[in-house]
């Protein structure tokens, strides 16, 4: 089985590529593949609580990463340190993700066969 990792690092608000990578983690997953998803830098913002993206002329794909696990993509992770300079919390969050240091990151960044970086 091939190892995807996912990296989510652009904010939503100015770049519409997260929309593109949330789609291609759907798809990677629903063909068997073990798919990692990390958020890290302005990434993180995909993941912030009651956002309102139609207000500045988005859709809404935001909501759907929610359905990740449904997809068996258990592997969803944000950096630590990322969190601390946006000035954020785990709470802060839509959904339940592993909490990261940049080493351990690293890590799974290294045992993966292919990384992508939106």
């Amino acid at each position: 089985m091939k190892k995807l990792t996912i990296i989510f690092s652009s904010n939503p608000v100015e770049y519409a590529n997260g929309r593109e990578g949330l789609d291609l983690t759907m798809l990677s997953a629903s063909f068997d593949q073990q798919v990692t998803v990390i958020f890290v830098k302005q990434g993180i913002l995909n993941l912030v609580k009651d956002q309102k993206p139609e207000a500045y002329g988005s859709k809404d794909y935001i909501s759907t990463f929610k359905a990740l696990p449904l997809y068996d993509v258990e592997d969803i992770c944000c950096c630590a340190d990322s969190l601390s300079l946006l000035g954020l919390t785990r709470s802060d969050l839509s959904m339940e993700t592993d909490v990261l240091t940049k080493s351990d990151i690293a890590d799974l960044i290294d045992r993966a066969d292919e990384v992508l970086v939106y």
